[in-house]
């Protein structure tokens, strides 16, 4: 499991990519199948652990570093793999480590897609996709690259365990909560616009992306302590808290999102989702049994006064049936298992 030089696996707050290996592959390895994480040092779990990246690296990403570390790590990742004995490598780690997939014919990769995609890296992923078994997280990221043969679909599974969910309208807190990288495609200006329109407060968690310091100094600061509360990292049973106590979670993104994690976590939290219908919130968000979608603000804001109308048991309930751990572990088992005939067929 090639994850990243970035964060820790499990990674200590933001890091969606490394949180979603981590559950993968603790998965597996309940299932009885043994799995190395490849990844940054500090990184741990009922797993073998090889820490190729030192994590001091983490002030490097967003760098003029940050491709040299990469491609550092992806160096060391692959001696790793020349030294064992792998039946499949896959591959978290982006392009980059893709085209090395590709090339190195050391064992059947798969490589799992966590971004949006534009038409160039759709064009390289048509050309590498008879060597490399590509996984979306989501039909509407796929949708983006038509001519990709495709390998499947994954949705990404949460570990419902984690969180204590509130099921109760009225043990809820008068607040809704917003969790996600502070960046104008994640809409922060217009969760405050939300809460400030229907009277709650707003807690809004997560990193300011680093080319969005200027949105955060004139959009969200301003705001911050009039109805708007910041928490830069969250994780553990504080993001468990914050997520069960809150009415809603709002998700008025402004770019189609390949997944969002955040949103299911608020599900299995006993929260329902109010998200503007961009990317893959149309698949993830069930209008009235897990939250509500919307075409705009005024949407959304009415939304909020249907919230009522959920139950939040069966909301819990939905969500870990759609995205649990053992839905993503089977998904990927048969991934697996394609890729390792697909390679056991191919001309010696």
């Amino acid at each position: 499991m090639i994850v990243s030089p970035w964060y820790p696996v499990p990674p200590r707050g933001y890091g969606g990519i490394e949180i979603v290996a981590f559950n993968l592959s603790r998965e597996l390895n309940r299932r009885g199948h043994k799995v190395t994480v490849i990844g940054q040092q500090g990184s741990s779990g009922p797993f073998d652990v090889a820490a190729v990246a030192p994590a001091a690296w983490t002030k490097q990403l967003e760098t003029r570093d940050h491709i040299s570390r990469e491609v550092l790590f992806l160096r060391r990742a692959h001696q790793v793999i020349n030294d064992g004995v792998f039946d499949v490598i896959h591959d978290h780690s982006g392009f980059v480590g893709i085209l090395l997939d590709a090339l190195v014919d050391r064992a059947p990769s798969v490589a799992t897609l966590h971004g949006d995609l534009s038409e160039p890296e759709c064009d390289f992923l048509a050309e590498v996709a008879h060597d490399v078994q590509l996984v979306g997280i989501s039909r509407s990221q796929m949708a983006k690259c038509p001519t990709v043969r495709w390998s499947g679909m994954v949705y990404n599974g949460v570990d419902h365990d984690q969180y204590t969910p509130i099921t109760r309208q009225e043990d809820k807190q008068d607040y809704v909560v917003q969790l996600a990288r502070i960046n104008p495609d994640k809409g922060q200006h217009l969760a405050i616009e939300i809460a400030q329109r229907v009277g709650i407060r707003l807690e809004l968690a997560g990193k300011v992306d680093i080319e969005a310091e200027e949105y955060f100094e004139t959009e969200v600061r301003p705001h911050i302590g009039r109805g708007v509360n910041w928490r830069e990292n969250v994780y553990g049973e504080e993001k468990a808290r914050l997520l069960a106590g809150a009415r809603a979670m709002l998700f008025p993104i402004q770019w189609d999102e390949p997944f969002g994690v955040a949103m299911v976590e608020a599900m299995v939290s006993g929260t329902p989702v109010l998200a503007l219908k961009h990317g893959a919130a149309v698949e993830i968000v069930e209008p009235g049994v897990t939250g509500w979608l919307a075409n705009d603000i005024d949407g959304l804001v009415d939304a909020y006064g249907h919230l009522g109308e959920i139950d939040l048991e069966r909301c819990v309930r939905r969500a870990i049936d759609r995205f649990g751990l053992e839905q993503m572990g089977e998904g990927y088992l048969s991934v697996y298992e394609a890729a390792r005939l697909g390679q056991l067929r191919k001309p010696a």
